[in-house]
């Protein structure tokens, strides 16, 4: 096979397997940090470990755990100095809570999007901050974080005495200390900047400001400080820190930090403590019992306290005045008890598996045989490893909100407390679990949705958290045993102090489970989705009735799908073209409903092994989208006109002013034909429409934008200009019914239209909306506005600029903006959500093609005419 063909073959392999590579990837770079740690620790036995784990003194453990909640205090200032810098004034104890929930999770489970950054999006989207806005916060926080980093390492390499053999790279000492002040000299780079004029920098439509001069540094400064604390939390668990040899410890710690970020393994298991034990000089069983410490005081005890924290608040009476304002509160932190118990329930499956792959207390194991027999001890051992199997993977079910995976991870954590007791007296183990069963229980109305736990998919960052896990304890067993004699026998030895022949039994047991549940999710039937069950317009009117945006009324184009929330007041529209699953808009109606209707398309997408892409969606979707595992990318902004501040005059009106009083003139006329009416001028209505198509040389769209369909027309009322009696142009009116909100879809006129007849069509459109209580009037979107194509942007993001700029042969971007900015008083951005790579060029091509092609309607249904 030659070389091209064998290159091509790759290829093909890798676009079928697309999801499996990123998994694979992961288990590579996590195989790699474990052999790298068993080697350096080749020497080193499993007995003085735990000797060093012990001999930890209950000082050293409240200094660290001191200097923990001093590091967790100080990354609760990043989000607060963001909040600054954006001019956003916002309670600190909002700001805390966006922190500390965000870094909880994304410590200990990386996918810091799809966890931290989805924590932050629940917290400031309900507290007010728009899409953009809560991205910056993310970016000035990542910002100050690396600033410190940089920072303290040049600090740290510019003041050490010493060199390491793992960090010399062949540096002599006076070299590091140079190689330090000029990375100290990196944080100015930010300030110097600004001061020659870049106020800020604009990414794919991502506007964030840069601080000033004092605010940097202040920032930098925090940042420093935290890292000082949290590395110092580790520095204080060794056996005899000298201050004098901390700038040789950061560097290590600071390398360690960055490849577990780098490496993209779940909270750097593996990774971080590799390189620590590679770049700090030290005994290497002390270090090793240090950073299990670390591990626990730093990532697990923070996780555990904002989960229980989380409970508390879920299931706290409220009781006078502030009940109102605790509804609030509680709704919020509903939304945020699924990602935080999620990644609690993985951590204690982490806890059964590590326990289980090392040596029982044989003090405990004594006291034991005089309660229970032997084969029951080896069950529960084996139990106790199965259940923690299970619960990484029932994790992500408690993330979507899973009735079943509440019901059968309570069951397991239940199970495994006394698996755990029956095991060794395990009473730690059994007290964590029975905390989280606690919180788990207690926030027992985040779980609401009633969907198949066995359907549901797992996402690819969180199987390759779940077999990393597995792989730690797999790395864990096999070092704890490392001078065991391997051979047949082995497995056949019951004892209470076989640990060894345990551990292989349920690694065993680990291994046909994971085969058993891979090969029933490879050989089980295909669950492609079912015709969806056809949904008339009447269903739809609980929903509407609750609507606040007028893009909801393309419901009525009559080319799409419905999915209805159980309770009738919500409901989504979609179309499946192949393989793509697109979804228009935001869901429509009860806000609470969202959630479970976009995990719902999710599943029935995936269970018709298709993609899923939500298209012009707002800044109230973009958490939901996260939560989905989808790529967001700016679309366009929206023209909105707030009525109230709407006025024809003022030199910025001027040319309104003109085209209105051109177009009076010339004999317009406004006139609005109520929907009852519109059948009987449908005739006419038409003429214009495909006078205006003609002279576009245009056909209908569809989906996006509603078609001139008789049955489509007959649900709206319509505006219309006439000069001498005749119609010359219209446009049917959309209407929320809670008067929120007004606009139009269809927009047609005659090819020899007078001058400003369309203005003083949406003139006096604006004026009637006024004049019946409507807040808020919409143009529209204007498609690739906004989206600044730096040289640093993505490329879609430089390649959507060229077009906006250059591309007005093919579709008047530019143009359109200009026309809708001379009404709109601001922009409101809309996103597009899918998959990541190519996936999203070939669902953005059928977008285009249903965009595109001439509509069928396939609905019916009766106006629900009091709507509008």
């Amino acid at each position: 096979m030659s070389a091209a063909a064998s290159i091509a073959g790759a290829m093909a392999w890798g676009r079928a397997h697309r999801r499996l590579l990123p998994i694979l990837a992961a288990l590579a770079v996590a195989m790699l940090g474990f052999s790298a740690l068993f080697t350096l620790l080749h020497s080193v036995r499993p007995r003085a470990i735990r000797q060093a784990f012990d001999a930890l003194s209950a000082a050293k453990i409240l200094g660290a755990l001191a200097l923990t909640a001093a590091s967790y205090l100080l990354l609760t200032l990043y989000d607060g100095f963001a909040l600054r810098v954006l001019g956003k004034r916002l309670p600190w104890r909002t700001a805390a809570l966006a922190s500390f929930t965000s870094y909880a999770l994304s410590h200990n489970l990386g996918l810091a999007l799809l966890t931290g950054g989805s924590a932050r999006y629940r917290v400031y989207r309900a507290a007010g901050l728009g899409g953009g806005e809560i991205g910056s916060v993310i970016a000035l926080a990542s910002f100050a974080f690396w600033n410190g980093v940089i920072l303290l390492a040049g600090v740290a390499a510019a003041t050490s005495t010493q060199l390491s053999p793992a960090l010399g790279w062949g540096l002599s000492l006076p070299w590091l200390h140079v190689a330090g002040l000029v990375t100290v000299t990196l944080c100015l780079v930010p300030p110097l900047l600004r001061h020659f004029g870049l106020r800020a920098i604009e990414i794919g439509g991502w506007r964030t400001p840069l601080p000033g001069p004092a605010m940097s540094a202040a920032m930098t400064l925090v940042a420093a400080l935290d890292l000082a604390a949290a590395s110092a939390a580790l520095y204080i668990l060794l056996p005899a820190p000298d201050p004098s040899a901390w700038p040789l410890f950061f560097l290590g710690y600071a390398l360690a930090i960055i490849a577990a970020l780098v490496s993209h393994v779940p909270g750097g298991l593996g990774v971080f403590e590799a390189v620590v034990i590679a770049a700090v000089p030290g005994d290497k069983a002390q270090l090793l019992a240090a950073l299990l410490a670390y591990r626990v005081i730093y990532y697990l005890l923070p996780l555990l306290l904002a989960a229980l924290l989380l409970a508390w608040h879920e299931s706290r009476e409220w009781h006078g005045q502030a009940k109102e304002l605790a509804a609030a509160g509680q709704s919020l932190l509903r939304e945020l008890a699924p990602p935080l118990l999620a990644a609690l329930v993985f951590a204690g499956g982490l806890i059964l598996l590590l326990s289980g792959s090392t040596p029982a207390d044989a003090a405990r194991m004594h006291d034991l045989k005089h309660l229970l027999p032997l084969p029951f001890v080896e069950a529960s051992h084996l139990a106790a490893s199965l259940s923690g199997t299970l619960l990484l993977f029932l994790a992500p079910g408690l993330l979507r909100r899973l009735d079943g995976a509440f019901v059968a991870t309570r069951a397991l954590l239940v199970a495994a407390i006394l698996f755990s007791l029956a095991k060794g007296f395990d009473y730690e183990e059994a007290l964590i679990l029975t905390g989280i069963a606690a919180a788990l229980q207690w926030s027992r109305p985040a779980f609401y949705r009633q969907t198949s736990l066995i359907a549901a998919p797992l996402s690819t960052g969180w199987i390759a958290a779940a077999l990393t896990a597995i792989l730690a304890s797999v790395f864990a067993g096999f070092f704890a045993y490392k001078h065991v004699a391997y051979d047949s026998s082995l497995w056949w030895q019951f004892s209470l102090r076989g640990d060894a022949p345990r551990f292989l039994r349920a690694l065993f047991g680990i291994a046909v489970l994971l085969a058993g549940l891979a090969l029933w999710r490879l050989f089980a039937p295909s669950p492609r989705a079912a015709p969806s069950e056809a949904i008339g317009f009447d269903a739809l009117g609980s929903a509407l009735a609750l609507a606040d945006q007028t893009d909801a009324f393309l419901a009525f184009t009559g080319d799409k799908r419905f999915l209805l929330a159980d309770e009738g007041d919500a409901f989504l529209m979609y179309r499946v073209e192949s393989a793509n699953w697109i979804m228009m808009g935001d869901p429509v109606g009860n806000e609470a409903r969202w959630s479970d209707l976009l995990w719902k398309l999710r599943e029935r997408a995936d269970a018709a092994q298709g993609r899923l892409l939500l298209y012009q969606i707002g800044a109230r979707c973009l958490p939901h989208a996260i939560d989905l595992g989808l790529s967001i990318v700016k679309y366009g902004e929206e023209a909105r006109v707030d009525l109230a501040d709407f006025t024809l005059a003022g030199p910025q009106a001027k040319t309104l002013r003109h085209a209105e009083r051109r177009a009076v003139e010339g004999g317009a006329n406004f006139a609005i034909l109520p929907a009852i009416a519109v059948p009987a001028h449908i005739a006419e209505l038409k003429a214009v429409s495909d006078d205006w198509l003609r002279a576009k040389q245009q056909r209908e769209k569809a989906f996006s934008l509603g078609s001139f369909d008789p049955a489509y027309m007959a649900h709206f009322p319509c505006a219309v200009v006439r000069m001498e009696g005749r119609i010359i142009a219209f446009a049917n009116i959309l209407a929320t019914p809670n008067r929120e909100e007004m606009s139009v879809d269809l927009m047609r006129h005659v090819a020899a239209l007078p001058y400003g007849v369309m203005d003083f069509l949406f003139i006096r459109l604006m004026e009637h909306a006024r004049a019946q209580g409507y807040r808020r009037f919409t143009l529209g979107i204007a498609p690739l506005a906004g989206i600044d194509g730096r040289k640093l942007a993505p490329a879609w993001a430089r390649g959507a600029a060229f077009l906006f700029r250059h591309g007005e042969m093919l579709y008047g971007f530019g143009g359109l903006r200009s026309y809708k900015a001379k009404f709109a008083t601001h922009w409101e951005p809309r996103y597009i959500a899918g998959p990541r790579g190519m996936a999203f060029a070939r669902s953005m091509a059928a977008v285009h093609r249903i965009v595109s092609r001439p509509p069928a309607r396939k609905q019916a249904g009766t106006a629900i005419a009091a709507l509008v």
